[in-house]
């Protein structure tokens, strides 16, 4: 683990531990009454003013559901959560001001004056620390081990309704996010480049021809090249961008802290790669290939809606001669 200048360590696999995180397509996402229904029921059996499903993503912790509290979200290096994600019990502070890892901690000398703090870490199937359901209160207390066992109880419900949420928005036959998980993974990657000043770039991919595909090697080989072609985008990009099937013989991407340049090198190596992977029985057909609009979201605009439409602008002059790649408002490019 590394040691910063202020908060808990960061574990030596907080990456994976992030992209895990992410994998849920939760970050930034409106309330649900799933998660509140949780937070209310914690708060009120353990007596706590608050309670938080709390999020840990690299730079903060961010509340999917939050009861007593009105931040959305707070600084990573001022969360009690950064402590209780490194182990899997649940990790307690009794009096935040006698502390010395909290006593100059802002949320413990100001709003909203931490004092006892317990959080149950999440704990997902692969095995990485999430976030966790946790208590505070604003004055010193303890748990009893009845009590411990109710907040580990809800925590387990709380996961649950994390995998639940993380089932729903894959599709079933690629294993990518389908529309929704896209919608909602898009969501946070706004917020991210709004946070850090950053680019972010989009493209939409459609499968040449793909009705011939289905009508050549039937359906069965139809989901045998949408499969590899979901499985060749998630490996040309990062482990911060997302990869998603909108629907039938499209899918989108979600490239973080890329500039339009960028995104149209990835395109180009998701191109080629298909191109030249042969998905299909090798019977001297011609390979599969893609069609590639790419466009990038404007400092001004709230949300991925118009990027989306650009996007879909670019794919629709690529696919007028396929196999092509175009960049909104900028070029027609062939591919060779």
């Amino acid at each position: 683990m590394s040691e910063p200048a202020l908060g808990a360590p960061i574990p030596v696999n907080d990456e994976d531990r992030v992209e895990n995180l992410r994998s849920f397509a939760v970050l930034d996402t409106p309330p649900e009454e799933a998660f509140d229904r949780i937070t209310r029921l914690v708060s009120g059996l353990l007596d706590m003013p608050i309670a938080l499903v709390s999020l840990v993503d690299g730079e903060r912790q961010w509340f999917k559901s939050r009861v007593g509290l009105d931040a959305a979200e707070t600084p990573r290096e001022l969360a009690f959560c950064g402590y209780a994600i490194l182990d899997d019990v649940v990790f307690t502070v009794t009096d935040a001001a006698q502390d010395a890892r909290f006593a100059e901690n802002p949320l413990v000398i100001g709003d909203p004056n931490i004092r006892f703090y317990a959080g149950a870490p999440l704990t997902t199937r692969e095995g990485f620390n999430v976030g966790t359901l946790c208590v505070i209160d604003r004055k010193p207390r303890t748990l009893d081990p009845g009590q411990v066992s109710i907040l580990r109880d809800f925590a387990a419900l709380a996961l649950r309704e994390l995998e639940l949420h993380k089932a729903a928005a894959l599709d079933g036959l690629t294993g990518v996010f389908n529309r929704s998980g896209l919608t909602s993974a898009g969501q946070s990657e706004v917020a991210r480049a709004r946070r850090h000043g950053s680019p972010l770039s989009l493209a939409i991919i459609d499968v040449d021809h793909f009705k011939d595909v289905n009508d050549t090697y039937g359906h069965a080989g139809g989901d045998i090249a949408l499969r590899r072609v979901a499985m060749i985008c998630q490996s040309a990009v990062r482990a911060n961008d997302v990869v998603g099937r909108l629907g039938g013989d499209e899918f989108g991407l979600l490239l973080s802290g890329a500039e339009t340049e960028a995104a149209e090198a990835v395109a180009h190596r998701i191109a080629a790669e298909v191109r030249g992977a042969e998905p299909l029985p090798a019977d001297g057909r011609p390979p599969v290939t893609l069609s590639i609009g790419v466009a990038s979201l404007a400092s001004t605009e709230p949300d991925l809606t118009a990027a989306w439409a650009r996007a879909d602008s670019a794919l629709y002059q690529a696919k007028q001669t396929r196999d092509a790649i175009v960049i909104y408002g900028s070029r027609f490019v062939p591919e060779d």
